[in-house]
């Protein structure tokens, strides 16, 4: 469930260990729709890429954006922290590699497909559901009795941009305005583009009088109040809501669910299971580590799925 990078990875992964399975990815937007911008990844990350699939491995990385600092901008001066191995490219690059490496397995991706209870996919007999469905995961929501997640909003609110300004590391800008301190935390994907996150604490939000602002007068006021910096680049728009960061987490990450023909398990991979801050990982790159695990537990345990699960969930 989710045709995100996690539940591709997981799918792509889960077909060369058990050649002989049918996997199926079920996906309720079309192949070309994403919502963010760019995917950053460490060089600790992508070693465990390549090694768990070289081809896919090789795709990305022909198509990423590397650096190796931090500039963080304060008071009018930039501290420069250099010696870190980052590398970047854009989401819906990422999603066209692993979807293309998908179909090369003869993983059957279904897109527009949208899923309004588990009972739809446990009908169709699968042995095993992958919940790789996002931070708002409808198999969570389903299973909450047995999976007792925790889901906890924070204070600060935030809005996820893009920018056409170029950008050679990742940058940390701080903002002193009339209504409080704003910050933003940005990276590049691309020769031409990268990502833009600005933040705030919520009295600085209200203070400036965005509680009900839409998009366009988001992007005029975050130009403005960076128009600095910009020189004259845009800021970019993709579904870029104010909102608050939820931190999640589950006491459990698989359960089962009735079909006809018994109990069929699932299990949570990705933000379905787990976030973490933007500020401090990348949940794209947690959700195909755990896809790694996963894989390699199910192989490891093959066909005890049940154990499988828990070793999964033990790792992670």
């Amino acid at each position: 469930m989710g045709g995100g990078p996690g539940g591709l990875y997981a799918a792509l992964l889960l077909r060369q260990a058990v050649p002989d399975a049918k996997i199926t990815v079920v996906e309720r937007n079309r192949a070309d729709d994403t919502y963010g911008f760019g995917v950053v990844f460490s060089d600790e990350t992508l070693g465990a890429f390549r090694d768990a699939d070289e081809p896919s491995y090789r795709e990305i990385a022909a198509r990423f954006r590397r650096w190796d600092a931090i500039d963080t901008f304060y008071r009018g001066t930039c501290t420069v922290s250099r010696g870190h191995g980052f590398a970047a490219l854009s989401r819906r690059a990422l999603l066209a590699v692993l979807q293309q490496r998908c179909r090369e397995l003869g993983v059957t991706l279904q897109f527009e497909r949208d899923l309004t209870s588990l009972a739809d996919l446990a009908a169709d007999g699968y042995d095993l559901i992958v919940a790789a469905d996002g931070g708002n995961s409808l198999a969570r929501r389903e299973l909450a009795d047995a999976l007792a997640p925790r889901i906890d909003h924070g204070r600060t609110r935030f809005c996820w941009l893009g920018t056409t300004r170029p950008l050679d590391a990742f940058t940390f800008l701080f903002q002193q305005t009339d209504s409080g301190l704003f910050q933003v935390h940005a990276y590049p994907y691309d020769e031409a583009m990268a990502t833009w996150i600005v933040e705030c604490a919520d009295s600085t939000w209200r203070a400036a009088g965005l509680t009900d602002a839409d998009e366009a007068t988001t992007v005029a006021r975050c130009e403005s109040l960076f128009a600095d910096f910009l020189r004259g680049h845009r800021l970019i728009a993709n579904r870029s809501i104010w909102r608050t960061f939820p931190t999640i987490a589950c006491e459990r990450w698989s359960a089962t669910v009735d079909s006809p023909r018994g109990p069929t398990p699932v299990v949570l991979l990705g933000d379905a299971a787990h976030t973490a801050h933007f500020s401090i990982g990348s949940g794209t790159k947690l959700a195909m580590e755990d896809a790694i695990a996963l894989v390699a537990a199910l192989r490891d345990h093959a066909p005890d799925i049940p154990n499988a699960l828990a070793a999964y969930e033990e790792a992670r």
